[in-house]
């Protein structure tokens, strides 16, 4: 499921991709509402599995992200993030991802990666572990 959540440039909240054709996407809104509508190809659209965190080493998947806070709470996260303290948000994010890059993940990164994740969960998409192929299925390939 993870893999078919996009965000798209000027327009709030997540989106699921329900369908595409031959010049837009139908999404629907990843909340309560779950209304739908076209997204064009003039639209910038990014899937959330092609995002990524710098860190001093790598660059680490959204999902991964997503995945260790879940590990950690197990639920949506347990400050408000629009009343928090920019230092609160980001001694929270250095103690799920101690070596991300602080000169390129922004409070603005981190304030938009609370706030999807929380909507994510709240909605019930929890999925965010990538599910490997077992060696198996590699061999009989």
């Amino acid at each position: 499921m993870f893999e078919r959540i996009l965000t798209i440039s000027g327009k709030p909240g997540l989106y699921c991709l329900i369908s595409s054709g031959r010049n837009m996407f139908i999404v629907e809104m990843v909340d309560a509402s779950k209304k739908r509508m076209p997204v064009y190809n003039s639209d910038s659209v990014v899937m959330l599995d092609d995002i990524a965190i710098y860190t001093d080493t790598e660059e680490v998947p959204l999902r991964n992200v997503f995945a260790k806070i879940y590990e950690k709470e197990a639920a949506v996260l347990p400050f408000d993030i629009k009343s928090a303290t920019p230092e609160e948000l980001v001694e929270y994010f250095e103690g799920i991802m101690p070596d991300y890059d602080r000169e390129r993940v922004y409070l603005t990164h981190i304030k938009k990666m609370f706030a999807w994740y929380n909507l994510l969960v709240s909605n019930g998409i929890v999925e965010f572990a990538v599910e490997e192929e077992s060696a198996a299925e590699e061999v009989k390939e």
